[in-house]
């Protein structure tokens, strides 16, 4: 089989390394600059995505284009590229609105029956301080789009919302400048869990995922908001928090021929569950920790997502997942001057456990690469999330480079918040 990756940094670098391994052809074209040095030597690229096709083309039923971010009109030029023919794996112009615009994607979640959180959308910080006035409470602050990173967005915890008009005063010169469009999200106290599907252009395939991230650079849920530091995730009893929250969305996903994998987030209490924001795309680092528990290969799983399959063969227990990363992370290389080329040492060598990000070959040995610092995850799989965590915490410390930072307490609470979500009747029994 052939696959051509499409993506700006090379989020899905563990996964084109599994498919070599087992003996697929695959070409990567990488659009950051900063970031051509990321599977050098490892992987054979694509100069110009577009150029190659025909390469994939020439492979019919067996080539595949795997896109790996919300970009610009890049769910646009997927849908223009199925049109065409071309088996697309990735995301839709329709799921990168819904990731991006908060507020449509809480609308579609109101049309399709799911309770959610009031959430107000402002253009302008002027707005964003007069509703403040007037409606004085504790609320998430959220920006839409790209123009800001994860480590912007803002928890509150006063409620009267003082600490949120403190961040949003403070910021108001570059939001403005930058002409960016941002949520104010009331507060709910609860668990916070993720489900996610892979959506076959017709419907999702099951079982269902649910996830437990943890997001903030420190332990104790402490420091700046990441993309994520680590997961726990499962199959197993799943189904009927699936059918109360992605399962009503699939005829909207339908209608615009999304394929790839969709994650809701949710916040749950024992009132009910609250949506809070999609991914419609490959998850990082969900994608490698999800790969820890499903018997079904990427190309297996590709394959039969474009012959509309309706399940996928996956392991019982639990996955965690331990994002290892170095400086400049959790900001960019854009931002911070930070030296790359740093060997990366594995103590025993690299099992499938291992999956490589921001790390490339120079003189056959492994370095440090990229724009962010996101160096590898470390996975470990169990009955039990304490055996899973202990399983990936004993790989994190295999490994050793300069500056490597991770944490140690992924995967601690989420044992409470189980029992918390079974006392209120969320997991199948």
């Amino acid at each position: 089989m052939r696959f051509l990756g499409i993506g700006d940094s090379c989020d899905l670098g563990a996964l084109y390394l599994r498919l070599m391994a087992e003996g697929h052809e695959v070409r990567i074209h990488i659009g950051e600059k900063r970031c051509q040095g990321t599977l050098a030597g490892m992987v054979p690229r694509s100069a110009d995505w577009r150029a190659d096709l025909g390469w994939i083309r020439q492979a019919g039923a067996d080539g595949f284009l795997l896109f790996e971010n919300v970009a610009e009109q890049r769910g646009a030029l997927q849908d223009g590229l199925r049109r065409d023919g071309f088996q697309v794996i990735g995301g839709s112009e329709f799921g990168d609105r819904l990731e991006n615009d908060r507020a449509f994607g809480q609308a579609l979640l109101a049309e399709n029956g799911l309770t959610i959180t009031p959430t107000f959308s402002f253009d302008r910080p002027e707005e964003a301080l007069a509703f403040l006035d007037r409606r004085p409470a504790r609320y998430v602050l959220k920006f839409n789009g790209g123009t800001f990173g994860s480590s912007e967005n803002y928890v509150g915890h006063h409620p009267d919302g003082q600490d949120i008009r403190a961040v949003i005063e403070a910021r108001r010169a570059p939001i403005a400048q930058a002409g960016a469009s941002f949520v104010l999200a009331q507060h709910v106290d609860g668990v916070e869990i993720g489900t996610g599907a892979y959506f076959n252009g017709e419907r999702f395939m099951e079982p269902a995922c649910l996830d437990w991230e943890h997001k903030r650079l420190f332990p104790g849920d402490l420091g700046e908001l990441t993309g994520e530091m680590g997961t726990i995730v499962t199959y197993e009893r799943s189904s009927s928090f699936f059918a109360r929250t992605l399962k009503p969305l699939e005829p909207a996903f339908r209608a615009h021929g999304h394929c790839g994998y969709v994650n809701l987030n949710t916040i749950v209490d024992e009132h009910g569950i609250w949506p809070l924001e999609f991914t419609c795309r490959f998850g990082y680092p969900g994608f490698a920790i999800l790969g820890a528990l499903q018997e079904t290969g990427w190309a297996d799983l590709f394959q039969a997502m474009s012959r509309r399959a309706e399940r996928l063969a996956t392991r019982t227990g639990f996955a965690a997942g331990i994002v290892l990363t170095v400086p400049p992370f959790p900001y960019t290389r854009k931002q911070i001057d930070e030296k790359i080329g740093l060997p990366i040492f594995i103590a025993g060598g690299a099992d499938e456990h291992f999956h490589f990000g921001e790390m490339g070959l120079a003189d056959g040995r492994l370095v440090t690469s990229g724009l962010y610092g996101w160096t590898m995850v470390v996975t470990g799989t169990g009955r039990s999330i304490e055996q899973a965590r202990l399983d990936a915490l004993a790989r994190a410390e295999r490994v050793s480079t300069a500056n490597l930072r991770y944490r140690r307490d992924i995967g601690e609470r989420v044992a409470s918040d189980v029992a918390r979500l079974e006392a209120w009747g969320y997991l199948d029994r």
